[in-house]
């Protein structure tokens, strides 16, 4: 009787993760198809050499910057993000976009869609769990950052199940080795906790240059 009842606690436990991956598998990805095959054009036009790296990845925080190799000289850069996109997303396509190039370094930003769509910090975390054991089954050196989901004025709404997403993100990486919590959050935050406008375009979610130059020095000391 123990025995059931413990195989029932672990049954149990793990049932938010075994829910995130089979809903995951039911989604319909080809609206990504096209970029994620661009991506791989260009592979096959200009080769990258495995395992020298740091792929960028996660939805369009990612994508819009611009200026991410000239922003990070010394390094050796790949964004392979697509605007939209949510962490099942990147999950789904991890074997495509970063598992080939067998990276020393994966920085990741993703939730921010995810929570906008109804998801629960929870239901983030269990998709970046997925995600971590994909990168680290490629292979197991790969440093992995995640960049905190940030706080924007026109999801102001969202900003309490930001704060605990990140919060519980932050603790599962504590817990592994070669991983890093990228804190952006708080220093985009006004002092009476707002979001500060001046870094933000006027969809009041994605941002300017001088939202980037800020990520940009916050970042420089966790890339590998």
């Amino acid at each position: 009787m123990r025995i059931f009842r413990k195989s029932l606690v672990s049954i149990l436990l793990a049932l938010p993760f075994y829910l995130s991956i089979n809903f995951a598998s039911a989604q319909d990805f080809q609206k990504w198809e096209e970029t994620i095959l661009k991506f791989e054009k260009a592979d096959q036009e200009n080769p990258v050499k495995k395992g020298k790296y740091i792929v960028f990845t996660g939805s369009s925080s990612i994508v819009g910057w611009e200026n991410l190799k000239a922003d990070f000289p010394d390094k050796q850069v790949l964004n392979r993000a697509f605007g939209g996109s949510q962490t099942f997303e990147v999950l789904h396509f991890a074997d495509r976009i970063i598992s080939p190039y067998k990276p020393k370094q994966v920085v990741l930003y993703a939730g921010d869609n995810d929570i906008a769509d109804g998801k629960s910090p929870e239901r983030v975390l269990a998709d970046f769990k997925a995600l971590f054991n994909k990168i680290r089954k490629a292979k197991k050196s790969t440093f992995v950052s995640f960049i905190s989901i940030k706080p924007s004025p026109s999801r102001r709404q969202f900003m309490p199940k930001i704060v605990e997403a990140n919060r519980l993100v932050k603790e599962f990486l504590e817990t592994k080795k070669r991983t890093s919590f990228v804190d952006i959050y708080t220093p985009m935050l006004l002092p009476n906790g707002n979001p500060k406008p001046e870094l933000f375009q006027s969809d009041s979610l994605h941002m300017v240059k001088a939202g980037y130059d800020l990520w940009r020095e916050i970042l420089k000391p966790h890339l590998r």
